[in-house]
């Protein structure tokens, strides 16, 4: 379903300070495709560098004039080789510089792209290799052209290019080259331009496929600049800036924040898991784009610390976090900036600020004497952090304002480029999704009947604007599901929205939990609640069609151990032999049960708008933790629920019993 918009609309309709952070971008909006950008900051950022990758052997670093240069030779590379403008290449490959001058090269050859990660199984890439009907593949390295090598010779594969400088495989019936040889043969040979237009399609973002095949999502270069145009309204970066990168390259989110912080004239470093902390110590990031997993990462990380300090100090560690939170809440209400209180009288503000200012003194004395310290391990020179692809825990939402790192909460989907809505600097309404950025249209509708529902209900949230996909590639029976015939996006999530227009969203639709007595459970803020207890490491609620709610729980066993040692009891875990202590315990054991139950009642019924069909009832305790490794996660770290279902059915299916 393509619909051509008006990107220029976008400066329309925005705040006086979002028009003055716009009018930056306003040069590349006389720009019709993607790929046009990088000339544009080899000129203005030329010696700056834009792609460094200290993990590399050798370190790679890449200054914008060079990064322009080699996006030009692999497209001319790609033209020189055979491949057609309008074809599709597909582009298999993970983190790394190189993919982005694959991804970039690819695009300004006219060409547009399928991409997803060499990780993934390989019926999977099959599939997005057939589907997108590609004659051309680039994969990262030998391991992965060899995971594909049996079945390429049933599709149109014709040319294979190896992101790495490995000697390329022999192979009777396909091309094969490196990027060494690609880019000499481009160096060799002159580019054509390609008229683009932002109607032109630039890429398909594959759908994980959690149900039924993966759908490829049709973004086009217009979609892709509205991300460039408008994020601005957000966060506004200087060139040089450094940003560190972790997420998954090819995924939308992590995408389209690149090609907007780049095209300010920021310096990529990229990390890994491995490396992040000691990555944030050491290059000093002044933004992160990331995911709530990430958040938690760190601030489990702080806790950890806070728990290895002398008695005395946790309490006083405790002490500043208590004093702290009541501050923040407090600002919050006098800056009309509280979801609890949207609309405070001036009597409530009034008393918030004096509450405020009257525990600020202590607030500071946290800050010089713990927040700071604690502030380091992300260099210590972060402006903002972004934050998405999935709920933010409230606990680390209240945490980070604490410690004076300003996460900016943003919301979208593949489908929708991905950013939709994002909170600003100077409108952090902590608990939303943050209102729609510029040219972004948001409707809550009743879910059965579409409806348009008022101003503060819940219902399913619509969107519509210049970023929502073309379509599903060849498949017109989803596009046409998705997408009406008036341009609304069905998002497939709950929410609702404030009178100031910001997006709060409840949960998925289709996440949704119905128990037996009819009530709706949406699982997503329960398990956020529950994540502030510091023995609960990950969390699953089930309970469709019954009673009442049940979890899967995996322990966070650190903090357990060293609540069972203050027992005096030792902790044995199912693969350990028995040492026959009349102490030992197991997670089975009612001790361990009982401390699960305390904490699961204390934090569901602590959590505001509670309910008694909220409890949670049945639970079991697993080793094993949700990952991506185990196919549990997704690349973005949200638990895979059908897949958790099903490994652990029988287990679920007992505790129901």
């Amino acid at each position: 379903m393509s619909k051509t918009y008006d990107i220029s609309s976008i400066f329309s309709n925005v705040t006086e300070q979002e028009r003055r952070e716009l009018q930056r971008l306003a040069d590349y909006s006389n720009l019709n495709s993607l790929p046009e950008i990088w000339e544009m900051l080899a000129k203005r950022c030329g010696d700056v560098v834009a792609l460094c990758d200290p993990h590399a052997q050798p370190e790679v670093v890449i200054s914008y004039t060079q990064l322009f240069q080699k996006i030009q030779q692999f497209a001319s590379g790609l033209q020189a080789l055979g491949v057609k403008a309008g074809e599709c290449v597909s582009l298999i490959s993970d983190n790394c510089p190189r993919w982005f001058i694959a991804d970039q090269g690819i695009m300004t050859a006219g060409t547009f792209n399928a991409v997803r990660s060499s990780q993934a199984e390989r019926e999977e890439l099959i599939f997005i290799l057939a589907n997108s009907g590609s004659k051309t593949l680039v994969v990262e390295d030998v391991k992965t052209f060899n995971k594909l090598r049996p079945r390429l010779h049933d599709l149109p594969i014709q040319l294979v290019i190896l992101l790495s400088d490995e000697v390329p495989p022999i192979d009777e019936t396909l091309k094969i080259v490196n990027f060494t040889q690609l880019m000499e043969i481009g160096a060799q040979n002159s580019l054509t331009p390609v008229k683009q237009t932002y109607d032109t399609l630039a890429t398909l973002i594959y759908t994980s496929g959690t149900t039924g095949k993966p759908k490829g999502v049709m973004l086009t270069h217009g979609n892709l600049m509205h991300q460039v145009l408008t994020l601005g309204a957000v966060v506004q970066p200087q060139p040089g800036d450094i940003v560190l990168s972790i997420l998954p390259t090819w995924h939308s989110y992590e995408r389209s924040g690149e090609y907007f912080l780049l095209s300010q004239g920021c310096t990529q470093i990229y990390t890994n898991l491995r490396s992040v902390k000691r990555d944030l110590r050491e290059f000093k990031p002044n933004f992160m784009v990331g995911v709530p997993r990430l958040w938690e990462s760190i601030y489990e990380g702080a806790q950890k610390q806070f728990r290895e300090q002398p008695a005395n100090k946790q309490r006083l560690i405790n002490f500043f976090l208590s004093v702290s939170e009541k501050y923040i809440k407090a600002r919050r209400i006098a800056q009309r900036l509280s979801l609890e209180n949207l609309n405070p009288s001036m009597v409530e503000q009034l008393a918030a600020n004096i509450q405020a200012t009257a525990l600020f003194p202590l607030h500071a004395l946290g800050e010089r004497l713990v927040y700071a310290k604690v502030r380091e391990a992300t260099g210590g020179r972060i402006k903002q952090v972004i934050s998405g692809g999935g709920a933010l825990p409230k606990h680390i939402d209240n945490f980070f304002e604490i410690i004076g790192v300003e996460i900016l909460q943003g919301y979208g989907l593949t489908e929708t480029s991905p950013v939709t809505h994002a909170r600003r600097p100077w409108r952090n309404l902590r608990g939303s999704s943050g209102q729609p950025i510029p040219g972004t249209e948001t409707q809550v509708v009743d879910p059965e009947t579409r409806t348009p529902l008022p101003v503060g209900e819940r219902g399913l949230v619509l969107l519509r604007g210049p970023q929502i996909m073309q379509g599903y590639y060849q498949n017109p029976e989803a596009t046409a599901k998705a997408i009406d015939a008036e341009g609304w996006f069905d998002s497939g999530d709950l929410g609702w929205v404030t009178p100031q227009n910001d997006l709060v969203l409840t949960g998925r639709a289709k996440d949704t939990i119905v128990l037996t007595n009819g009530e709706n459970i949406e699982p997503q803020p329960i398990e956020d609640a529950c994540l502030r207890s510091p023995y609960i490491d990950q969390i699953m609620l089930v309970g469709q069609d019954q009673r009442s709610l049940g979890a899967l729980i995996v322990p966070n066993l650190e903090a357990l151990e060293k609540w069972a040692q203050a027992k005096n009891l030792h902790l044995r875990l199912p693969d350990e032999a028995a040492k026959e202590q009349n102490t030992e315990v197991s997670l089975e054991s009612k001790v361990i049960q009982d401390l699960f139950r305390q904490e699961l009642n204390r934090e569901v019924q602590n959590r505001p708008g509670y309910r008694p069909d909220d409890r949670i009832g049945s639970f079991k305790l697993i080793l094993e933790p949700f990952s991506i490794e185990n196919g549990m996660m997704t690349q973005t770290l949200k638990i895979r629920r059908h897949v958790v279902m099903e490994h652990y059915r029988d287990i679920i299916n007992g505790m129901f019993a």
